[in-house]
């Protein structure tokens, strides 16, 4: 079951129309854990810029704390799938110009974690509107993933105008090359489990690149992962070429971000 919560109250329907009929907004995905965050920072920030970029207004961490504590207070859960949606139920069309006040929606589903399946992913030519930001414009992403499945693959992989590599449909990808972690260099929204990554495998000392990675031109790449905020899961092939799954690159990864702390929710 799902639940919603607008700034601390049960959200209503007249709450929720709003957000349905202009689908003006951006959000967050998170995993919580005894009312902890991995990453809780880097949610928080992407937050607030957010909405800054799409409205004009400041949004504090203190709220965004509150918001999310007291959905879970009032599911009394400690652990969940939390999505953090900013939106505006005064948004006017009209003048989208105008700064608005915001208003923070806490939904949330029980705890997930990812799949750890192999998947195999196809690529199709997509660029995210506005990268920066993880705004509710999804219905592209849904729409390719869903053409990808009806055609056999698990999942999108989206190329850019120049063949590059940008990101999956709700996720991001790194490659292995056997001596490094490979990057694609391409406009995409960057996630906060591939920030966690990057900063953990730092940490451990394994190297990393951004470099340009063409989808008709893999060879030298050994392996390739998916990430989001439910986890990491290998990727086993792109459109007709095979990628072998390597345990001990996962392994590494999983060590990346077990290196990160669960942050609690509760200030200090």
């Amino acid at each position: 079951m799902s639940s919603a919560y607008l700034d601390g109250q049960p959200a209503t329907a007249d709450d929720l129309r709003a957000l349905a009929l202009a689908n003006y907004g951006h959000f967050t995905s998170m995993q919580v854990r005894g009312r902890a965050v991995r990453g809780l920072d880097l949610h928080l920030h992407r937050l607030k810029s957010g909405t800054r970029e799409l409205f004009d207004t400041t949004l504090d961490d203190a709220r965004i704390r509150a918001a999310i504590l007291a959905a879970l207070d009032g599911e009394g859960v400690d652990d969940a799938s939390v999505r953090v949606t900013v939106y505006s139920r005064a948004f006017d069309h009209a003048h989208p110009e105008r700064p608005q006040p915001v208003d923070v929606l806490v939904s949330s589903t029980p705890p997930r974690e990812a799949d750890p399946k192999p998947a195999w992913v196809k690529t199709c030519p997509f660029q995210r509107a506005l990268p920066l930001v993880k705004h509710v414009g999804t219905f592209p992403l849904f729409q390719h993933r869903r053409q990808a499945r009806r055609d056999g693959f698990d999942d999108a992989l989206f190329v850019d105008a120049r063949g590059r590599i940008s990101e999956g449909s709700l996720w991001n990808i790194g490659f292995w090359d056997g001596q490094q972690v490979v990057w694609p260099q391409a406009e995409a929204l960057r996630g906060t489990q591939e920030r966690l990554l990057q900063a953990g495998l730092a940490e451990v000392g394994v190297a990393q690149r951004h470099l340009p990675v063409e989808a008709r031109a893999l060879a030298g790449l050994k392996a390739a992962f998916a990430a989001n905020a439910t986890g990491i899961w290998p990727i086993s092939g792109i459109d007709e070429t095979a990628l072998r799954p390597d345990p001990a690159l996962m392994e590494r990864l999983a060590a990346a971000l077990a290196a990160h702390r669960w942050q609690p929710l509760a200030s200090a």
